[in-house]
């Protein structure tokens, strides 16, 4: 069972081949590395080196040790600087899960910001509505999450911090026959098709009150997806419509994706309750967590021009 100084002292050996110079190479005097050598052969039971006039050579046994001494002393290497990481927000696990809103705007930023640093950090994202990231927060599958407060879990349960609201666009393919028009009212679009998340979505019910608070029903024609991927391609091949939180229309409207859909010029404005930030309190965030978070909230407030180089240092 030898110490780290022993294992050192044999490397720095076989590597100068002088005991003196290992000696120095270890920061000890040469009757220290004497004495140190010497209860390291007593220990094993036979010696490591030879004593040859040109220097110091080893033998087979003494081969065999520092092959294995050369392991140990890469590994505890490759140990301490993955314990540094990790103390440092540069390595580890963390995962974190968003409504679609602000997945797009604040999340891919922040994420590319700490990947930027961290490439080795193992970071999961999952977009979903709040309610299931509510419970895979609770049931501590998650680091924190961008989401709404929903009455059926107890705030006070989570660290809260109010973020923004969202606005809603309604979008479609940029060829449709409302794409140029330079306004159009609610009324005109109430035998539209349309694409909808689930009932209960806070931008489908929105949607919903922005055409009660004129009089009308909820329109007739409604497929109903939770899946961006499906309402993309599904917009892409028809005339319908899908609300849309306004960063998404963004991503899709603007560069670089530039995808062939428009956003249709609607008078009245449509916002949904805002969503927030949270965290356990029971469950103290990693270091990674921690960076991923102050990235996330930098995001949010817009500011963008903070560099990490010095952070958590």
């Amino acid at each position: 069972m030898m110490k780290p100084a022993q294992l050192r002292l044999l490397r720095a050996i076989a590597d100068h081949g002088k005991l003196q110079a290992a000696a120095d190479a270890c920061a000890m005097t040469q009757p220290a590395a004497s004495r140190m050598l010497a209860g390291i052969e007593a220990q094993i039971g036979t010696p490591i080196f030879l004593r040859q006039p040109t220097g110091m050579e080893p033998t087979e046994i003494g081969r065999s040790v520092l092959r294995r001494a050369r392991v140990i002393l890469r590994e505890m290497a490759s140990m301490g600087a993955e314990v540094d990481a990790l103390r440092g927000g540069l390595a580890g696990s963390v995962s974190l899960g968003a409504v679609t809103g602000p997945a797009v705007s604040h999340v891919v930023a922040a994420v590319r910001e700490v990947k930027a640093l961290a490439p080795r950090a193992e970071i999961n994202v999952d977009v979903m509505p709040s309610r299931e990231l509510l419970g895979q927060l609770a049931a501590g599958e998650m680091d924190f999450v961008l989401g709404r407060i929903l009455p059926e879990f107890d705030s006070r349960d989570f660290d809260i911090v109010p973020l923004r609201d969202e606005k809603v666009s309604f979008v479609v393919r940029a060829d449709h026959p409302l794409a140029r028009s330079p306004s159009v009212t609610l009324t005109e679009l109430a035998e539209s098709e349309w694409i909808m998340q689930q009932r209960g979505s806070p931008i489908r019910e929105a949607t919903i009150a922005a055409f009660g608070s004129v009089g009308l029903p909820e329109p007739g024609n409604i497929l109903n997806s939770p899946s961006l991927l499906f309402t993309i391609a599904y917009l892409a091949q028809g005339d319908a419509i899908a609300p849309l939180s306004d960063e998404v229309a963004d991503l899709l409207i603007g560069p670089p994706v530039m995808a062939r859909m428009a956003r249709l010029k609607v008078a009245r404005e449509l916002r949904v309750s805002p969503y927030y930030l949270l965290s356990l309190r029971r469950r103290p965030l990693s270091a990674l967590a921690l960076r991923l978070r102050e990235a996330l909230l930098h995001h949010a407030a817009g500011d963008t021009t903070r560099t990490w180089t010095s952070t958590h240092r």
